[in-house]
């Protein structure tokens, strides 16, 4: 073998191991994001059942009727609040002269 060619060998050989040692740790990575996804999915989960228990026991009688129809009727609740986001961001566009 030439010292070219062990030259290019060695070059390939330290790829492969350098290939591997970043499939190692893309594969660690990996399995660290998906815990702190599921963590994150989780104190979501929870936050929205305190902010439910609390709109069920201490908001007024009209407040609680809304929320239990969009619970169950979820899509037009979600329409609604998406027109609502948007006259308030027209409005808000509005008012800073972008809208003219």
């Amino acid at each position: 073998m030439t010292h070219r060619a062990k030259d290019a060998a060695d070059i390939r050989d330290l790829a492969r191991v350098r290939a591997a040692d970043l499939m190692d740790k893309a594969g660690a990575m990996t399995v660290q994001l998906r815990s702190s996804a599921a963590q994150a999915g989780q104190a979501v989960q929870g936050g929205a059942a305190r902010a439910g228990h609390a709109v069920e026991h201490r908001a007024p009688q009209p407040v609680r009727l809304i929320a239990q129809a969009a619970l169950r009727h979820p899509r037009p609740a979600l329409v609604a609040g998406a027109a609502g986001a948007a006259v308030v961001a027209a409005g808000m566009l509005r008012r800073r002269g972008g809208g003219r």
